[in-house]
């Protein structure tokens, strides 16, 4: 870039940039906001690059740039020097703008990339005023790639990918010497650029390596041979296609039956990565939403709000626990119906790269998929998931100790076995199982912790040993003892 440019033709770029991105946004309000929000936001940044470069050595031809920094059909700003330099020292830190929350939230919709396109259009852009001394120093450069690194950080929270690289500010850059660090931007972009700068990922695991934490699950037998069934299914099909055998159609939504505390969350999970290792999903994410993620409480706002789930799950399983609370058999109106249809239309959309898993209550359920004929079509595969029995409870018991670094005395053992085959023996509707199990051991760290740190030097066994009177408060009743 050259110091010949002039202000005049920083305006002409910059309008360019700005009506072809407005080219790009199909919906008129959208449109509309980036038009009213953008210079705005444009002249703050600008202030920011400067701010990296030297505060102090604003001149008149930054002036002049600074009042270049307006659309077609928008007022020209008329800022005096003072106000300049007084804006470029006083510059805190990068906050994205506000309409780039409304350009995430269409592109979830649409399947469009307006956000990343504009991320690339404002380093672009800034590039553009950093040069207004003839060179876009390191520390303006990395001022650029930060707040650049801040938006691109929001687009990867919301699944909002891109088959190409994002333009980076070092590219451009030629040091100065003596040069000042750029000013602090919003944590986004801190906590995205240190991501950038650790080790990459480990390698997917591997089928085997799936199949394998799924067999180590407390208890679930059923459960687990159903799901080693389904794969073999899928594995079969996926060879009889490459055999050119007819594949007859075959629907893997599925249906969770059971009580809380079971592991329908753990094995969804599980089945999420093992789709995607046998190739029936591109991620094999999970996304776990409720009723309270999937309705609004206006009209036409439901649709809106389930779809965005929806988009956020495309290419793994959207896990939908609690379902049949989006059938209410009170009312034909209500905001759930119009969930279920937002789902089922994306279920036939994205039928080769989306699975739907829905869970609750087993008798609930059954309701549930009876509601609509949809439904009913569409989830035909069922898996139960059983009680934890007394034993299981104590199993999953004892891997908590192992996982946090406790260890039960010869007594707690024999108390904790008795308390928990009690729970088992009692239960009701409101049995937890493994939840209750958590809450158990979650008592017993906090009345272990009391005790310790009554001991005036604990060594690492007593930090260690969870003992009866840590594990129930009614030991001593339990046991004969005054």
């Amino acid at each position: 870039m050259s110091a010949a440019i002039t202000a005049s033709e920083v305006h002409k770029q910059y309008n360019e940039v700005m009506a072809a991105f407005r080219k790009l946004i199909p919906d008129p309000s959208l449109r509309m906001a980036f038009s009213s929000q953008v210079d705005g936001y444009m002249r703050q940044y600008v202030l920011g690059v400067w701010q990296a470069d030297n505060a102090s050595s604003i001149t008149p031809r930054h002036v002049e740039f600074y009042n270049a920094i307006y659309s077609s059909g928008r007022q020209a700003p008329s800022a005096l020097y003072w106000e300049v330099a007084s804006g470029v020292a006083n510059f805190d830190l990068f906050q994205p703008p506000a309409f780039f929350e409304d350009l995430r939230r269409y592109d979830r919709m649409k399947g469009t990339a307006l956000a990343r396109h504009f991320a690339d259009d404002l380093t672009l852009l800034l590039l553009l005023f950093a040069s207004v001394d003839g060179v876009v120093s390191e520390s303006e450069a990395g001022f650029v790639n930060s707040c650049n690194d801040a938006l691109l950080e929001l687009c990867d929270k919301d699944g909002l990918r891109s088959d190409r690289p994002a333009i980076r500010a070092d590219q451009f850059a030629a040091p100065k010497p003596g040069q000042s660090a750029a000013p602090a931007v919003k944590k986004e972009a801190v906590s995205a650029k240190q991501e950038a700068e650790e080790p990459s990922k480990e390698p997917e695991p591997t089928l085997e390596e799936l199949l394998a934490q799924l067999d180590e699950l407390c208890g679930l037998d059923k459960v687990k041979k159903d799901v080693k069934s389904l794969i073999n299914l899928v594995k079969v099909r996926k060879l009889r296609e490459e055999a050119g055998l007819p594949v007859p159609p075959m629907s893997l939504h599925l249906v969770f039956m059971g009580n809380p505390g079971t592991g329908k969350t753990t094995v969804a999970r599980l089945l999420a990565k093992i789709y995607h290792a046998v190739g029936v999903l591109s991620k094999g994410q999970l996304v776990e939403v409720d009723r309270s993620g999937l309705v609004a409480g206006f009209v036409g706002q439901t649709a809106l709000k389930t779809q965005e789930a929806v988009q956020k799950a495309i290419g793994g399983v959207l896990f939908i626990d609690e379902a049949y609370a989006l059938v209410n058999a009170e009312s034909a109106n209500d905001f759930g119906h119009e969930a279920i249809e937002v789902i089922l239309k994306n279920m036939e959309d994205h039928r080769k790269d989306l699975i739907v898993i829905v869970a609750g209550y087993t008798d609930r359920m059954e309701q549930f998929i009876h509601a609509n004929p949809g439904l009913e079509s569409r989830f035909n595969k069922y898996f139960f998931f059983e009680d934890y029995d007394g034993k299981q409870l104590m199993d999953i018991f004892r891997s908590m100790c192992k996982k946090n670094g406790y260890t039960l005395s010869e007594e707690g053992e024999k108390f904790m076995k008795q308390d928990l085959q009690e729970l088992y023996d009692s239960r009701d509707e409101n049995f937890g199982n493994a939840r209750d199990v958590r809450n158990l051991f979650e008592q017993a760290v906090a009345r272990q912790a009391d005790r310790v740190s009554q001991l005036e030097a604990p060594t690492k066994e007593q930090l260690m040993e969870l003992k009866p009177e840590d594990l129930g408060e009614n030991f001593p009743e339990k046991e004969g003892a005054p």
